[in-house]
C-alpha cells in the first residue's frame, strides 16, 4: 500500500485493505511505542503540531509517535501566542508552519478545516479532529483495540451510546465499521442521535442501524460498548446540554447484563458516564484503546513520511 505523502483527512478516503494494511503495521509498531525496542527511521524529519482546539491524547500520542521514530516535533497549542491571535487566516497561518516540518497535524473547530488546509500545504496534512465532522486517526485506534481485544472486527455487534449528534469520533468510527460487516446500535435521547445523512449512509452502504434511547434494552448483545462523553461545548445552547448531561452512566450493576467477554471503549475524556468502579473489571478497555494511539500514529507517520518497512 503506497500512502506516500498522502493527506489523512477523512476515513471515507480509506479502503479495506488499507485500513487492514495500516493496523498490520500499527500491530508491529507496538513494541517500539511501549519503548521495549529502539527505532529511529525518521531522524530529521519534523512533525507540526496544530492545535486550535484543547487536547491531551491526540496531541501527547502524536508527539510521542514522532519522538519514538525519531522525529522532532514543533508544537502550537497555544493559539493566543500566535499571528493567528492578530487576524491570520487560516491558509496563510498552514503555508507557514508548512514550510517548517515535513507534515502538519491539525485540529480545528470548524468542520472541514482539514480538508481546506490540505489545499494549502505542499507537505501531508493528517487531521486530528475538526469540529464535529471526523477524526480518522482517533477511527484507527478504535479499530485497532477491537481487533486486538476482540480478534478480528468482522461482524461485531457494536452499541455507540451518548453524543452521537456532536461526536466526531463516532461520524468517522460509524463509517468505517460498515466495510467490516459489523451492526450498529446507536443509543441517545432523540436530540442527540446520529445526523440523519448518516444513518441514510449507513444504511445504503448495507449496515444494519438500530437507534434507540434505551442502553438497558441492547446492552446483553452488545460485543463492544463504545461510549462517548456529551459534549458541553458543541451544545450552542447551556440548556440543552443540562436537559441530556448524565443521561447514561456506565457501572457495574449494569455490566452484570452483559456478556463476560464484552468490551468498554471511550474515547475519553470521560465526565461520569462510566463509573471508576468499572476500570479495574475486564470489560474496560478504554485506557489501553488511548495507549494504542501511540502504535497506531507511529504506523501513520512512517506511511506518510516514507520511512524504511520493518
Amino acid at each position: 500500500m503506497d500512502f506516500y505523502d498522502r493527506d489523512i483527512v477523512s476515513i471515507k478516503d480509506f479502503t479495506r485493505e488499507e485500513i487492514e494494511a495500516l493496523l498490520d503495521l500499527s500491530e508491529k509498531m507496538v513494541p517500539y511505542a511501549m519503548g521495549e525496542k529502539t527505532w529511529k527511521p525518521l531522524s530529521g524529519r519534523i512533525l507540526g503540531n496544530l492545535f486550535f482546539e484543547p487536547s491531551t491524547r491526540t496531541r501527547l500520542s502524536f508527539e510521542s509517535a514522532a519522538h519514538r521514530l525519531g522525529a522532532n516535533v514543533i508544537d502550537v497549542s497555544e493559539m493566543s501566542m500566535t499571528s493567528i491571535s492578530k487576524g491570520e487566516t487560516l491558509a496563510d497561518t498552514i503555508r507557514m508552519v508548512d514550510a517548517y516540518c515535513d507534515a502538519i497535524v491539525l485540529r480545528h473547530p470548524h468542520e472541514g478545516a482539514a480538508r481546506l488546509a490540505a489545499k494549502f500545504s505542499i507537505n501531508p496534512v493528517i487531521n486530528a479532529g475538526d469540529g464535529a465532522g471526523s477524526h480518522p486517526t482517533q477511527t484507527l485506534l478504535d479499530l485497532f483495540t477491537m481487533r486486538s481485544c476482540k480478534g478480528s472486527i468482522d461482524g461485531l455487534n457494536i452499541v455507540l451510546v451518548g453524543d452521537l449528534k456532536y461526536g466526531r469520533t463516532v461520524h468517522s468510527l460509524s463509517d468505517a465499521l460498515t466495510v467490516f460487516g459489523a451492526k450498529l446500535t446507536l443509543v441517545a435521547p432523540e436530540q442527540l442521535q446520529m445526523p440523519d445523512d448518516i444513518v441514510r449512509h449507513l444504511k445504503e452502504k448495507g449496515c444494519p442501524v438500530r437507534q434507540t434511547d434505551s442502553l438497558e434494552e441492547v446492552i446483553s448483545d452488545a460485543d463492544v460498548l463504545y461510549v462517548t462523553r456529551i459534549q458541553k461545548e458543541r451544545f450552542p445552547d447551556p440548556t440543552e446540554y443540562r436537559k441530556v448531561a448524565g443521561m447514561y452512566r456506565i457501572d457495574n450493576s449494569m455490566l452484570r447484563e452483559a456478556q463476560k467477554d464484552m468490551i468498554v471503549m471511550h474515547p475519553l475524556p470521560r465526565i461520569d458516564e462510566i463509573a471508576p468502579e468499572v476500570d479495574s473489571t475486564e470489560h474496560a478497555k478504554y485506557f489501553e484503546q488511548a495507549f494504542n494511539g501511540i502504535p497506531v500514529r507511529m504506523a501513520l507517520l512512517m506511511a506518510i513520511l516514507g520511512g524504511e518497512e520493518i
